[in-house]
């Protein structure tokens, strides 16, 4: 079946970097557009990145742009999210998504669109 499964939080201080990585299986990954969300305490899941099937074009929300990387290896089935000078706003714990495009190589942002979700990882940010 379908697993989305994130890896690579923990904690760091403001100003450090890491790197999310979400492995999908059970999919034929190249096919379907990828996205990065994030819920911190007390809020909504927020749009952080989004990913066309092939790579082209990606998306970043205002709050991370300039700071976050989203990309995809399609040959290892995965997305990632380089994530540089981390602030503590950032704390969250991070969902990767995937929504079907197969006739499509589009963006999306809204999280209605995506079917399957990773079970998320914990990023904290100290100061």
């Amino acid at each position: 079946q379908v697993h989305l499964v994130e890896s690579g939080g923990g904690l760091v201080q403001a100003g450090g970097s890491l790197r999310l990585s979400c492995a999908a299986s059970g999919l034929t990954f190249s096919r379907y557009a990828m996205g990065w969300f994030r819920q911190a305490p007390g809020k909504q899941r927020e749009f952080v990145a989004a990913i066309t099937r092939s790579g082209f074009n990606p998306a970043h929300a205002d709050s991370v742009k300039g700071r976050f990387t989203i990309s995809r290896d399609n040959a290892k089935n995965t997305l990632y999210l380089q994530m540089n000078s981390l602030k503590p706003e950032d704390t969250a714990v991070y969902y990767c998504a995937a929504k079907d495009s197969l006739y499509s190589d589009y963006i999306y942002r809204p999280d209605y669109e995506y079917k399957y979700w990773g079970q998320g990882t914990q990023v904290t940010v100290s100061s």
